[in-house]
Order: C-alpha cells, then sequence, then structure tokens
C-alpha cells in the first residue's frame, strides 16, 4: 500500500498501454464525474503525476483525486478562465499543509493564482478555499495544478475547481459507481442471503460464554511485496507484507483463484480467505508472529441482523500512508501482552519494551457495517464504515450489519531501545487486509449460532 510512481496510458478510465518509468499518467475524463455547471473536476484531468482518485464523501458525488504530495500535478486541457474569483474544494488531514499553485501552459508556466491548504479535519472533511486570479487569460488554456509543500508526505485530496464562473447547487449524493467501485452480484447475493435466512440455529448449551464470536486460528504462509486489493496483478508493486491464510496469495489473486487453493495456514479449512499485514521488522530483520487469531464477531449492541460476508467481499482497515509519531499513550497502540507487560519505551518513543515474559501485540479491528451494494471500493474502505446515529447499521450510511473482523497478532519479540520498524514505516503505518473466501455454508451456520445468539465458538465453530 505504499505510494507508488507507476505509468499508464488511461482511456475512458481503461488502461491501455504503459509508458515506462516516467509517473505520468494520460488519461481522459471519467466516465463517472459528476457534472455542475461552471465546474472542473480534478478527476477530469488530461494527465497527472502522483494521484489517485477515489469515491468522495463530498456532497456532489463522483470522486475526488487524492495522494497529492509536494511537486504532484494535474493537467487541464482546453480550460476556459471566465473570471478573477476562483475556489477549490479541498480536504487535508495533514497538520503541515501547503498549496496548490495553478499554473499556463507548464507546471512552471505563468502562475494564475495560488490556493492556501490548511489541515480541515480529515481526507474526507471538505471546504472551499479561495484565490484571486492574477489575469484573465483569453481563450482556451492548458492549466497545471502543482502542488507544493514543504514536506514529502501527502497533504491534500481535491474535488473540484471554478475558474471564474459561479458554480451551480451541488445535486444530492447518489450510489457510487465507476472504476475501483465493484458492485455486488445482486442474484448472487440475494440467493446466498436466502441460504443463511435458511439455517437453523443451534441450541447454545448452557453454562456458554455470551460473547458474539468465532474465530480463525492462523500462521503466517508467506511474505511478499505483493497486494492483490491495492496493486492487483502487479507483483513487487506494494512493500513488504506478511500473509496469512490461503497459502496461494500473491498479486494475482481472484476471488476465484483462492477458491481454487485449497491449502490454507488458518483453522477451519472451511476458510480459504486471504489475510496480510505490513512486515515488522526488528534491526532490519522480519520478525513474523507466531501466530494471528482472526476474531469475527459483533460489537453492536444487537447483533441479530448480521449477515455473512457475500462471495468476493474485500477490505482494509488502517492507513499505510500515516507516518505520526506514536508515544506512549497515543491512539492505536502496540503494546505489550503477557506477564510484566511494558517496561519502557524505544529511543523514539514510538515503540513499547516489554518484559522478557511479555512479547509485541497489535489489534486491528475492521468496521461492522456495509453499504450492501459494493464488494470493494476504489480506497477498499468507502464501502464500509460506522454505526448510525443510533448504534446500529440500519440508520446510518452502512445499512447492513456484517460480522467486526479483529487481528490479534502476537510477535515472538520483547524489543529493546532501538525499536522496531513496519515495511510500511512507522508504527502508525499499520494496517490490514482481507479478501473473503470462505466457503459460504460454514460461514452462514458459524454468523447464525455464533454471532446473532451472543454465543462464544472457536475455531471449529464449536461451543
Amino acid at each position: 500500500m505504499k505510494r507508488r510512481r507507476l505509468t499508464h496510458i488511461v482511456l475512458a478510465g481503461a488502461v491501455t498501454a504503459a509508458l515506462g518509468a516516467s509517473g505520468v499518467y494520460i488519461a481522459g475524463a471519467s466516465a463517472d464525474e459528476t457534472t455542475v455547471a461552471g465546474r472542473l473536476q480534478a478527476e477530469s484531468y488530461a494527465a497527472q503525476s502522483g494521484a489517485q482518485t477515489e469515491g468522495t464523501g463530498d456532497a456532489d458525488g463522483g470522486k475526488n483525486v487524492g495522494w497529492l504530495a509536494d511537486g504532484d500535478w494535474l493537467r487541464f486541457d482546453g480550460v476556459a478562465v471566465t473570471g478573477t474569483a476562483l475556489s477549490a474544494r479541498i480536504a487535508s488531514d495533514n497538520s503541515a499543509g501547503g498549496s496548490v499553485e495553478l499554473h499556463l501552459g507548464s507546471q512552471t508556466g505563468t502562475l494564475l493564482a495560488t490556493f492556501p491548504v490548511a489541515r480541515t479535519g480529515g481526507w474526507q472533511k471538505w471546504t472551499t478555499v479561495t484565490a484571486t486570479a492574477k489575469s484573465v487569460p483569453a481563450g482556451a488554456q492548458t492549466v497545471f495544478a502543482v502542488m507544493k509543500s514543504a514536506q514529502k508526505s501527502d497533504f491534500v485530496n481535491l474535488n473540484w475547481f471554478t475558474l471564474g464562473g459561479a458554480a451551480a447547487p451541488a445535486p444530492a449524493p447518489s450510489v457510487p459507481t465507476g472504476d475501483g467501485w465493484v458492485p455486488v452480484d445482486k442474484a448472487k447475493w440475494d440467493k446466498q442471503l436466502a441460504e443463511y435466512n435458511a439455517t437453523v440455529a443451534k441450541p447454545v448449551p448452557a453454562g456458554n460464554v455470551r460473547v458474539p464470536e468465532f474465530n480463525a486460528s492462523c500462521k503466517v504462509s508467506h511474505r511478499l511485496s505483493d497486494d492483490p486489493i491495492v496493486f492487483p496483478g502487479m507483483a513487487g508493486a506494494s512493500h513488504l507484507h506478511t500473509f496469512m491464510g490461503n497459502k496461494s496469495t500473491s498479486a494475482a489473486s481472484t476471488n476465484a483463484s483462492l477458491f481454487a487453493g485449497l491449502e490454507t495456514s488458518c483453522e477451519p479449512k472451511e476458510d480459504r480467505s486471504a489475510y496480510w499485514i505490513p512486515t515488522l521488522l526488528e534491526n532490519g530483520k522480519p520478525v513474523d508472529p507466531h501466530g494471528v487469531t482472526v476474531y469475527y464477531g459483533s460489537r453492536l449492541k444487537d447483533p441479530t441482523k448480521t449477515v455473512p460476508f457475500p462471495e468476493g467481499f474485500r477490505m482494509i482497515t488502517g492507513d499505510a500512508k500515516k507516518q505520526v509519531a506514536t508515544g506512549k499513550g497515543a491512539p492505536a497502540q502496540f503494546w505489550c501482552a503477557g506477564a510484566g507487560g511494558e517496561t519502557g519505551r524505544s529511543a523514539d518513543g514510538n515503540w513499547p519494551v516489554c518484559a522478557k515474559t511479555a512479547e509485541l501485540t497489535y489489534q486491528l479491528t475492521f468496521p461492522d457495517c456495509w453499504d450492501g451494494v459494493h464488494l470493494d471500493s476504489p480506497d477498499h474502505k468507502s464501502h464500509v464504515g460506522p454505526t448510525g446515529p443510533d448504534g446500529t447499521c440500519a440508520s446510518g450510511r452502512f445499512p447492513v450489519a456484517i460480522p467486526s473482523i479483529s487481528f490479534v497478532i502476537g510477535y515472538p519479540t520483547s524489543g529493546s531501545s532501538a525499536g522496531f520498524q513496519l515495511s510500511s514505516g512507522m508504527a502508525s503505518s499499520m494496517h490490514g487486509d482481507f479478501m473473503n473466501a470462505w466457503e459460504t455454508k460454514p460461514l452462514a451456520q458459524r454468523v447464525r449460532n455464533c454471532i446473532t445468539q451472543k454465543a462464544k465458538c472457536d475455531s471449529f465453530g464449536n461451543f
């Protein structure tokens, strides 16, 4: 999931040829961009360097352009600048900030205007910033939006510009479609749901711990610099990942290939899903977990409406791009499990030092709710999300309750003042990926028996 500078020719959203290693993309207007009078949609660039598109949470739907850092740029052809009052719709979760410069003709051409960028509170927390054009050039222009920041991390998302014309009111949000949004096969999903609804729950024995939970108990399978969700079909394009579960998992993996790969490093064998995390490095050498327990449960007050994952479902939690300090007490911490616990911190303060009787541990938790429409989304997160205002999935943007997955990862090391590193960078970049390849009937029976009845089950679905 690390930032890559890859090169493709893209015409109407379809990749047709590769150009080497210049880091430049040439593209036609996105087929699903939102057309609003007076707006220049960021995703309608003719070429770019360093950018990616994703579905946006902003009011006008469509896409935004993200993963933008210092020196990245977007090129727009045939643009009319109709006045001096310009605006840009931005979002940022980087406190360093920066600016977006508009240049005419080239990246270093005549400066048209500069938009300031400050932290807005999130990568989908949108605000409109304004600038005044230094002049109004006549006729159609080639305009470059050039990113400027004093640091190298991604610092801004862009949704649209207005270049002198008043923007029309944004239309109501719509169901996202287009590149990266993978729709569920409704007929197949309806059939899977019907089979699940016909599943009869087994009686819960007296004395069972009433916690909605079952699990898959996994060992490390292999390590590869692959990521079949973020970089499908692109072997070696990612930072190093540690894989659990399906032993065939690689950049080429698909739902069909996972079901065809019968060998798994998890129990039960009916789970041929793929799970992966960035590789932990100690003194530059990989440290494999001695085991990863993948818990399937529910954090909802009422888990009875939970349904299994659809075939082909996949998602990511965490942020491989997040590179911030994680001192003692910071959220999303690695910690020490075992007698003696934490005895100190690494020299940089970002990692715990454990007692010799304890070990480094981490827990990754995925969302409880799903939009019910998409198997995947452009950022591999936007099709899932939190509960609604009343604490249920049904009251929010993601109306379908799914099992909440949690990876509990134990490493056979106590650490030292030297600390660790992840293949994705700092401790804050910890993340996890999931590609569902459970056999549907065993998964359905576990959801029915264990989650909807609030009953603790083991890896084999037994009470």
